[in-house]
This record gives C-alpha cells, sequence and structure tokens, in this order.
C-alpha cells in the first residue's frame, strides 16, 4: 500500500475539485484549491481520518480560495500560494468575487512559494511550478511520490484554462503545459481544479490546445 494518497471532494457552485494529499504514516493532509465549503472539507478530513496540516492555492480565484480562510480558521493549517499571485488575490475583481460570489472577497496566504521551490509538508516533498497563463501566478504542485501534479486550471483532460479573465493569455497557458507540466512522466496523474483527471501522456497525445 502507498504511503501517499490522493482522494478529492467536490465545493463550491463551479463545482471545484478540492484535492486531499493524504499521508497515511502520520494521518496529516494536504488540501489543494479550498474553494468554498470549508466545513465539508473538514467533515470529509474527519471521515477520511485525517487532520488538515497545510493548504496549497493553484490560483486566486473566487472559486479557488473562497473556502481558504474559514478553512484556516477551522483547522489552523497555513495556507501558501504563488508570490505572483498577490495582487489577483488582494483584488476583488481580478479574483472575480464581486461577480461571481456577489461581495468582496481577498485573501492573504501564510506563505508566499516561487518557481522550483521543493516543500516538505505533511511528511511529503511537492515541487512548486509557475505555470501562468489562466492567471499571472498560476502555480502547479507536484508530488512523485504520488505520481501526480494538481494543475489547477492550466490543464484539464483535453483542454486549458479559460484566458479571457484579468491576467490572462493564451500564449502563456500553452507554455507552460509545453515548458512545464509536459516534461513530467507520461504516467503522472494530472488533478485538475475542475472536470475529470487525466494523464500527461494522454495530454501529450490528445490535447488540442497544445
Amino acid at each position: 500500500m502507498s504511503r501517499v494518497r490522493v482522494s478529492s471532494v467536490t465545493v463550491g457552485q463551479l463545482a471545484v475539485n478540492c484535492w486531499f494529499l493524504i499521508n497515511e504514516d502520520t494521518k496529516e493532509a494536504l488540501v489543494f484549491d479550498p474553494g468554498d465549503q470549508a466545513d465539508k472539507i473538514v467533515q470529509y478530513a474527519s471521515e477520511q481520518g485525517v487532520k488538515i496540516t497545510a493548504a496549497l492555492l493553484t490560483h486566486g480565484h473566487i472559486d479557488h480560495m473562497g473556502g481558504a480562510d474559514a478553512l484556516r480558521n477551522l483547522t489552523g493549517a497555513k495556507v501558501y500560494a504563488l508570490r505572483e499571485e498577490e495582487d489577483l488575490l488582494l483584488d476583488a475583481k481580478q479574483n472575480l468575487s464581486v461577480y461571481i460570489a456577489r461581495k468582496v472577497v481577498t485573501f492573504a496566504p501564510d506563505e508566499f512559494v516561487h518557481d522550483g521551490q521543493e516543500l516538505e509538508l505533511a511528511g511529503v516533498k511537492l515541487e512548486v511550478f509557475h505555470t501562468p497563463g489562466h492567471t499571472p501566478g498560476g502555480a502547479s504542485y507536484y508530488c512523485a511520490e504520488a505520481g501526480c501534479v494538481f494543475s489547477g486550471d492550466t490543464l484539464f483532460q483535453g483542454s486549458v484554462g479559460r484566458t479571457d479573465f484579468p491576467g490572462g493569455s493564451m500564449s502563456a497557458i500553452v507554455r507552460s503545459v509545453k515548458e512545464k507540466l509536459f516534461l513530467l512522466p507520461d504516467d503522472t496523474r494530472v488533478c485538475p481544479g475542475h472536470g475529470d483527471e487525466t494523464s500527461i501522456g494522454y495530454e501529450k497525445k490528445y490535447n488540442p490546445f497544445v
């Protein structure tokens, strides 16, 4: 049995995949994109028998970070995001909260990370990739031990993220996928922000956008 396990719970009106990376030895969990319904996320953790020790944001749009503050208050977990996403997180128009949530929501992470940084959280190692295009400070997180990458809204099954929001760029998102994510092993499991999971090898072969 693997020491690490990946699972997810769907949250919010835009059906965001809130991913869990679980250390089975310590019963600790990392959470990716706590977009809403922090109570549902905490309940899921309880059902899995794990404690949430950290949360990581792939980007700062409201549907991916809207539950981060409540989750932090409920669990004491530290929240991480890429430094390049700071301005968007603090701007209710850029992070879309005034349009989607109909209210001003901003968020300040506990710690900023950077491209190429290696993290060890909950006893699990992660590599941080700066993958702009959907937003300027988009991040993907690769766990070699679990054989998966948490791609947020950068790479989907058969698609890529929208680039018509503030700070978006189609050329940038294509570069992010080709020059960062597609360098990972073909059997790497892609855990996206929305929709079904896929693999790097499948997307290299069939994704029409890249």
